[in-house]
């Protein structure tokens, strides 16, 4: 058996966790510089605010109904995430990381267990340790172990637990479900689909399995077999090294002062650092990037790109912040209005698979490696950006979160304060 774990409306039910008087209330999160709704609770989404509305056309309904409006707050995210993942944890031998609100569970080889009160049992426990209301489907492959969490989110009297594992309840949800909904059918799957009469997950399963393997290949034929209870997605309970990294953003306004620039990219730049150090890779190429407003056609546009090679694969702080910033000075043009800017990690390698060669001196690479670390436990102490490079400024990106909340629970002036009469 696998099981799924849910987050409902995460990032809004994040925002409530240390503002209980939010429950019941409407609550949408914003996308960077606050332009579109990208997270809403089902109060909201009540009210007709759909996902991606932007904020300037909702704005009517959100002063109306009172409703609560966030910017996002990654860091506080990230951090709920992480919590609720060391709750499931407990409840299985291993867990499978799939997005920040979402993880499969291995129950295989779990035994005399009453799984539909097992996975009520986990959401319980999620909601008593973290306040964040979770899903748990259970069911034989993790494709239907997807539907079974979604049905927990329809259904309150299932108490956030479904398992489903019986033939004919499967075939009773498949036959209601949507097909466009399924794990793994994309847009284009979809509408090819429905031209050939299959509107749900049940009508997909009863097609021929040579059909589908002709008309989908192997990834459809994957998905057939899933919804059939037959497991053919691997389960990966270990951590995979990104490929590459990138870190960018869109400002709030455009950036015309190259010391500006330099700063946000040298920041783009100790982010991906960071990055690289906690899953352990070295990278030997970088590109830095920013560009204009495309859309204001009435202005001059520009779009600069610069490689970075590094000799020996790094991660050290200094060294990639320093290469960023040269890149940066370099593709800026005085006269122009930057709106995005990023860096972006190429050619990555584990550290482990490093070489050095008999002739090279070392020692100015442990020298900076010592550094970093030591500006890694001081702001891992206090904080991150307790410590940071002179030319990172104020450490800020400036984007636009006017509504953003406190970070609760990752840095010490944020944490909640109670008064005691």
């Amino acid at each position: 058996m696998f099981a799924l774990a849910d987050c409902n409306n995460f990032f809004a039910s994040c925002e409530r966790v240390f503002r209980p008087e939010l429950q019941g209330k409407p609550v949408i999160v914003l996308s960077n510089n606050d332009g579109c709704a990208v997270a809403r609770s089902n109060e909201a989404k009540a009210l007709g605010i759909r996902m991606g509305d932007p904020f300037f056309k909702i704005r009517d309904i959100v002063e109306k109904n009172d409703v609560a409006v966030f910017s996002g707050n990654m860091a506080l995210y990230g951090d709920m995430s992480q919590r609720v993942r060391w709750v499931l944890e407990d409840f299985a031998p291993a867990i499978e990381v799939y997005s920040i609100d979402e993880a499969f569970l291995d129950l295989r080889g779990m035994k005399d267990i009453d799984f539909d009160a097992y996975a009520k049992k986990i959401s319980a426990e999620c909601w008593r340790l973290t306040s964040i209301p979770v899903s748990v489907g259970i069911a034989p492959s993790k494709t239907l172990a997807k539907i079974a969490s979604k049905l927990c989110k329809q259904y309150p009297k299932l108490r956030g637990g479904c398992y489903m594992h019986r033939p004919q309840d499967i075939e009773k949800v498949l036959r209601r479900f949507p097909i466009e909904d399924v794990w793994g059918i994309g847009r284009r799957t979809a509408a090819k689909l429905h031209s050939m009469g299959v509107r749900t997950a049940w009508d997909y399963t009863q097609l021929p399995e040579y059909s589908v393997r002709k008309i989908f290949a192997l990834p459809g034929l994957r998905t057939w077999r899933e919804l059939r209870g037959e497991p053919c997605i691997e389960f990966e309970d270990g951590f995979e090294a990104k490929q590459s990294i990138c870190v960018s953003r869109s400002f709030s306004r455009e950036v015309v002062e190259v010391g500006e620039l330099v700063e946000q990219i040298a920041n783009f730049a100790s982010t991906m650092a960071e990055k690289l150090r906690r899953q352990k890779s070295l990278v030997s190429e970088m590109a830095v990037f920013a560009y204009t407003n495309r859309f204001k056609d009435n202005e001059p546009q520009t779009y600069g790109n610069s490689l970075v090679h590094f000799p020996q694969p790094v991660s050290d702080q200094r060294t990639i912040v320093s290469g960023a910033v040269a890149a940066a000075q370099e593709l800026f043009r005085q006269g122009y209005g930057y709106k995005k800017a990023g860096v972006v990690a190429t050619h990555l390698i584990p550290e482990s698979d490093l070489v050095h060669s008999l002739f090279e001196d070392t020692s100015v690479a442990e020298r900076e490696q010592r550094l970093t670390s030591a500006l890694d436990a001081i702001n891992g102490t206090f904080g991150r950006g307790a410590v940071k490079l002179a030319v990172q400024g104020s450490g800020r990106i400036k984007s636009s979160s006017e509504r953003q909340s406190p970070h609760y629970t990752t840095l010490w002036s944020d944490i909640p304060k109670v008064s005691v009469k």
